[in-house]
């Protein structure tokens, strides 16, 4: 018989067929992708941030004023006029720009991957962008392209390159988010869609289009922004570069990775999502003259080991000054900490998060297969080290920092793990054990990174401070400074049950008439607290008792109730135990 012909509609339906079957190797799943994307991020842990732009001519100071807040907000906080802004950007010629000498003190300070502020909230474009004249071209006498000057330098050095865009908050702009001085109707009542077609988009096809393969896109504060505006980025973004990672920044729960709050850090081990920490060196990110609140080479080790122990990366950030300069207290403080990593850097790249949960703790704990480095942030006293709960069989133990891995002896009993150390500290930072084990690492119930916590730990020195006069002393592990209401300290509490927890705080006040009266907040739950005089030590007080209702990471805080607080109060931490009326 002869073979009759498919009908039109079945060889439209088989090519249709076929194209879906051919595209969907190709449109793999985003999850997949962003997988991928993340492979360098998630190994290379430490990167350097740079906050610069017009905000480093003021420096912290306008009209003989100084400016308590951060160096990059002096346009915000001292609502500077558009045009009075116009004019000290024409101040702006940083001719001692030196892309090389930054790149290398990256590279220095082990540093990875770097990230740079290409148009801040003030809206100047650090680079000759075509969408708006407020850039580094047009309207300054600096006619380079230091955004060019530093991919090249930081490819030089095999450095992972990407910029920040601050991609709704433009106070140059009256569509966009911000500035409540010179236009209406206010930020929440606008418009944003003529702000996104004429300038952000545009730059950001610059910016992908310009400097070929990006590593990184830093979006912030996406406020104003639909979905549906923030989807549309996105799609830029994978259309043009489809290796380039977004942070969550970009808003709607939308990006790559999850970008933790400025200067926090989750109280314990975070496995969810790749995360990363942006933090400071002082207090500002863009360059002030006054501040000189410079963290300490050993509290940076700490931060860097603490956020990598945890399952994070570490930004930390510089601010160069209006001439293009790096202040020499960052650039010692990096260095130092390049020092300590040049040795101790097997125990940061390439590893992953703790086994162990963190509570407690005065050791952290970073891994790779086979491998413990553990991560000596105090050198134990007696001259042997103590670990409960690993059941892995260890066949070697020694110092990172010992060249020649003198084997350490080790004793196992009484449910742990003893090694003897040497007499000698082996770094006043950090001093790394390694612990060579059997199989994949293998810690008791209770003892492991996602075990429910009986106590979380919201140190002082693990905390954002905020406010004017609020800062954290490294002296005495404090912070202080309280006088207003809006004054707080911040942390990411990383809440592994819920239920009912008691509530302590460690805290030394002295002097003044009357109460000094708190609020603990978390989870949208507030417990209100009266710190009485101490005489001026230290002292833990039970302050009650606050509901956990559901777990996952919330950001939880310490505030005054009232202006100017009575007395000198200084807060060394919390902590949160749980009630043993809770199952």
């Amino acid at each position: 018989m002869p073979r009759t012909r498919p009908s039109l509609a079945l060889l439209l339906l088989a090519l249709l067929c076929s194209a879906a079957a051919a595209a969907e190797p190709t449109t793999m799943n985003e999850s997949d992708a962003s997988t991928r994307r993340l492979e360098w991020f998630r190994k290379d842990k430490f990167g350097m941030f740079i906050h610069w732009g017009v905000y480093a001519v003021p420096a912290g100071q306008w009209k003989g004023e100084d400016h308590p807040w951060i160096g990059e907000w002096i346009m915000k906080w001292k609502k500077i006029p558009v045009g009075e802004y116009e004019q000290v950007a024409r101040q702006f010629n940083p001719e001692k720009f030196d892309a090389g000498a930054i790149a290398q003190l990256a590279h220095d300070a082990g540093m990875k991957y770097l990230v740079i502020t290409s148009k801040h909230h003030d809206g100047f474009a650090m680079w000759p962008s075509k969408a708006s004249p407020f850039n580094i071209a047009d309207a300054t006498p600096f006619k380079r392209d230091p955004l060019k000057e530093l991919q090249v330098a930081c490819a030089g050095r095999g450095l992972k390159y990407g910029f920040y865009y601050s991609q709704a908050q433009d106070w140059h702009e009256p569509e966009a988010a911000g500035n409540d001085w010179d236009f209406q109707p206010p930020t929440k009542e606008r418009n944003a869609t003529p702000y996104l077609n004429r300038k952000v988009m545009p730059q950001v096809h610059e910016l992908l289009e310009n400097y070929g393969p990006l590593d990184l896109i830093w979006f912030d504060t996406p406020t104003l922004l639909t979905k549906d505006q923030v989807l549309e980025l996105e799609r830029v973004v994978r259309e043009k570069q489809p290796n380039t990672l977004i942070n969550s920044r970009l808003g709607h729960g939308l990006g790559d990775y999850r970008q933790m709050g400025d200067n926090m850090t989750p109280t314990d081990v975070y496995a969810e999502t790749a995360w990363e920490i942006p933090a400071t060196l002082n207090d500002t990110w863009g360059y002030k003259t006054k501040d000189h609140n410079w963290k300490s080479p050993e509290f940076l080790v700490y931060r860097l080991v603490d956020v990598v122990s945890k399952g994070g990366n570490y930004l930390l950030n510089i601010g160069p000054r209006a001439d293009g300069t790096v202040p020499e207290e960052s650039a010692e403080r990096l260095r130092a900490v390049g020092r300590w990593i040049k040795t101790n850097g097997e125990s940061i790249y390439g590893t992953t998060h703790s086994p162990f949960t963190v509570a407690g703790h005065d050791w952290r704990c970073t891994q790779k297969p086979g491998t413990l480095y553990i991560h000596l942030l105090r050198w134990p006293a007696g001259g042997k080290f103590e670990l409960p709960g690993l059941r892995n069989k260890v066949t070697s133990a020694f110092l990172l920092a010992d060249p020649t891995h003198t084997p350490l002896e080790t004793i196992v009993g009484a449910g742990k793990l003893t090694i003897k150390l040497p007499g000698d500290v082996a770094d006043p930072y950090d001093s790394v054990l390694v612990l060579k084990i059997e199989g994949d690492a293998d810690v008791d119930p209770p003892l492991r990174w996602d075990a429910p916590q009986k106590t979380i730990d919201l140190a002082a020195r693990d905390c954002s401070p905020h406010g004017q006069w609020v800062r954290y002393s490294e002296f005495d592990s404090s912070v202080g400074g309280f006088t207003e209401t809006n004054d707080k300290m911040l942390w990411h509490l990383l809440a592994k049950q819920a239920g009912k927890f008691n509530v302590e705080i460690e805290y030394a006040r002295t002097g003044g008439d009357g109460e000094a009266t708190f609020r603990y907040s978390a989870f949208d739950h507030n417990l209100d607290v009266s710190l009485p005089d101490t005489g001026g030590q230290y002292k833990w007080m039970i302050v009650g008792t606050i509901e956990l209702p559901e777990t996952g990471l919330d950001q939880t805080r310490l505030s005054p109730l009232d202006r100017n607080p009575p007395g000198r109060i200084r807060v060394r931490g919390l902590r949160l135990t749980k009630s043993p009326e809770t199952p």
